[in-house]
Formats: C-alpha cells, sequence, structure tokens
C-alpha cells in the first residue's frame, strides 16, 4: 500500500512539473510579464506628457518596474514604420501594446488585465468584428451602401468610451471577451513572441488608415488568435471615415488582399 502511494505521488509530481513546463514553453512569463507600450506623437517630448491623452495617463504607470515605453516624438512617419522599429527593439517586452496619443488609459486593473487576456489570445483590442466580409471598409462595418457606412451589429464585440474622462460616452458593441476577425487598432496588445515567430508585423504602405484591417488579417492567416477584452479606455476621436487619405489607403488595402 505504501509503494502504492508513493508511485502515486510521484506520478502527481511528474503530473505537476509537466503541467508548469507547458505553461512556461506557452506563456514564457512565470514572473509578471513585461509590457512596452508603443506610440507614437506629432507633440515634443515635453509637450506629450502634459498636453495629451497618452502622456497624461501614461504618468500612472510609468515608474512600474513591469512597463517599458517607446514612444516617437514629433514624429512624421506612418504608424507601421515606427510600429515595425519597436517591435525590434523591444526584445525584453512580453506583451506589446500599440496605441494611439489621444487615448486616456483610465483602467485601474490594466496590466493584471493584459496579462489575462494574452494568456487567452496572441493579439487583443477592445473592440472588434467577430467575422470578415468581402471588400469590408472598416471593422465596425459590413459595406458602403448608398454613399453610407453600414454597421455590422451582429457581430460586433466590445466597447470603446468617446470623449475625455470628465465627460464621455459609451459606445458598447457587443459582448466581449469575444474571439475575432478584426479588431480595432485604437489598443492593440500583442504577445511579442508569438508576432516575432509567426514574422507578423506591420505593412508600412499603410501609413494610418487600414494599418489595423491589414494587420490583424496578417495575423490570422498566420494563425494567430484575435479576441476582445474588457479594457477601460477613452478615445478622443472618432476616426476620419471618408476623407481623401482613407478612400487612398482603401485602396491599397483592396488591391492587396483582392476583396
Amino acid at each position: 500500500m505504501l509503494g502504492s502511494l508513493i508511485r502515486g505521488l510521484i506520478r502527481d509530481q511528474i503530473k505537476l512539473a509537466t503541467a508548469r513546463w507547458n505553461f512556461r514553453r506557452i506563456f514564457p512569463w512565470s514572473r509578471p510579464p513585461r509590457v512596452a507600450f508603443v506610440a507614437a506623437t506629432r507633440l515634443t517630448q515635453d509637450d506629450f506628457w502634459t498636453d495629451s491623452a497618452l502622456g497624461v495617463s501614461l504618468q500612472r504607470i510609468k515608474g512600474d518596474a513591469r512597463v517599458d515605453l517607446h514612444l516617437s516624438f514629433e514624429n512624421a512617419s506612418g504608424l507601421p514604420e515606427v510600429y515595425n522599429r519597436a517591435l525590434t527593439s523591444c526584445v525584453n517586452a512580453d506583451i506589446v501594446v500599440f496605441l494611439h496619443d489621444d487615448v486616456w488609459l483610465v483602467d485601474e486593473r490594466l496590466l493584471e488585465k493584459l496579462e489575462a487576456a494574452l494568456a487567452r489570445f496572441d493579439v487583443v483590442g477592445v473592440a472588434g468584428n467577430v467575422r470578415r466580409v468581402a471588400a469590408q471598409p472598416a471593422w465596425a462595418f459590413s459595406c458602403i451602401s448608398n454613399s453610407e457606412f453600414v454597421w455590422d451589429h451582429d457581430y460586433l464585440s466590445g466597447a470603446v468610451h468617446h470623449g475625455n474622462p470628465g465627460g464621455h460616452e459609451l459606445s458598447s458593441f457587443g459582448p466581449a471577451p469575444a474571439r475575432c476577425e478584426l479588431l480595432d487598432g485604437v489598443f492593440l496588445a500583442c504577445r511579442r513572441r508569438e508576432l516575432v515567430r509567426r514574422e507578423v508585423g506591420f505593412d508600412e504602405r499603410f501609413a494610418f488608415h487600414f494599418y489595423d484591417l491589414d494587420f490583424c488579417r496578417s495575423a490570422r492567416q498566420a494563425g494567430l488568435k484575435l479576441g476582445t477584452w474588457p479594457i477601460d479606455l477613452v478615445h478622443q476621436s472618432q476616426g476620419a471615415f471618408g476623407s481623401p487619405g482613407w478612400i487612398q489607403a482603401y485602396e491599397v488595402y483592396l488591391g492587396k488582399w483582392k476583396q
């Protein structure tokens, strides 16, 4: 009986060791993950920290030992170029967060939520679409009809606040977390190791518009899992759908993907 008990304990220890090894292999941070926040701004460094939504809200976490900042000041490059440079240089980061400088990070549990979200998905956003259709003009729309953008309401997930922390409106799109095909580029958190391993980056033909849809499609094509997560942030902008720059990028996007 004692021998049987010992054999059982040994089997349990082997199972536990195997489980730990698999966890570390799949999720290499047994320590708290290091998180790199990547953003570009046209502002000077001094003005960024005092005048931009992101700069002001990063003040709360920039001293955290888990946090690295990769910020491009007085930037004149397209976001994909900035993001690709950071993806190459932030070699110590487990999680990389690509976001716009007009975003207020108001979630008090942001770092903990990122760790939970990236244990489930490879790429995480705050809003997205669980499906993709041909010639889709944005993650939130299914098509353009009679010069109007048609919302894809039944397939949307997540939520985004718009305005300022002192006064904002919530755009609630649908249940989250949810596995998605497309995500809003305002906030994209990624497992850096998986992006590098699958050779997924940002197409620098898209200076701004459509870089997020293109990135999501590249990630899905490489087999990565995309999803939404309930992370509180406030976005100052509503977007520039239909502008000349947007139309030009849409043509490039359709030319690349054919649908």
